[in-house]
């Protein structure tokens, strides 16, 4: 559960700036197409370097995929990491909301 928790932070804390949603959203909108930095870089209307920050996070937990061809490196949604991101959020507010009927039982404490 802790390693769950932790992992999860990290996600949220990739999915904090909305630069990244906006990446996101970009590329989970047309799931077939590919693009490159300079291609998002000009969609969100940023530098190149900042648009490469972004995706360097989202490719840190997993959520892009890399294709090189060439000199040009096309980035893609993972959709099946995204969906079980999902799985996990929905496992962890259920959990949040679920009561305790002993403190042994919630997660962090000890009788």
């Amino acid at each position: 559960m802790i390693d769950q928790v932790r992992k999860m932070a990290d996600v949220f804390k990739a999915l904090s700036d909305p630069t990244r949603l906006r990446v996101i959203r970009i590329l989970a909108s047309n799931p077939e197409d590919t693009l490159c930095v300079a291609d998002l870089a000009a969609k969100l209307g940023s530098t190149q370097p900042a648009a490469s920050q972004h995706i360097k996070a989202l490719k840190n937990i997993g959520i892009l995929e890399a294709n090189k061809v060439g000199f040009r490196v096309y980035y893609r949604i993972n959709t099946n990491v995204l969906l079980a991101y999902k799985a996990d959020m929905d496992e962890l507010f259920e959990m949040a909301f679920a009561r305790c009927t002993r403190m042994s039982t919630c997660e962090g404490h000890k009788d």
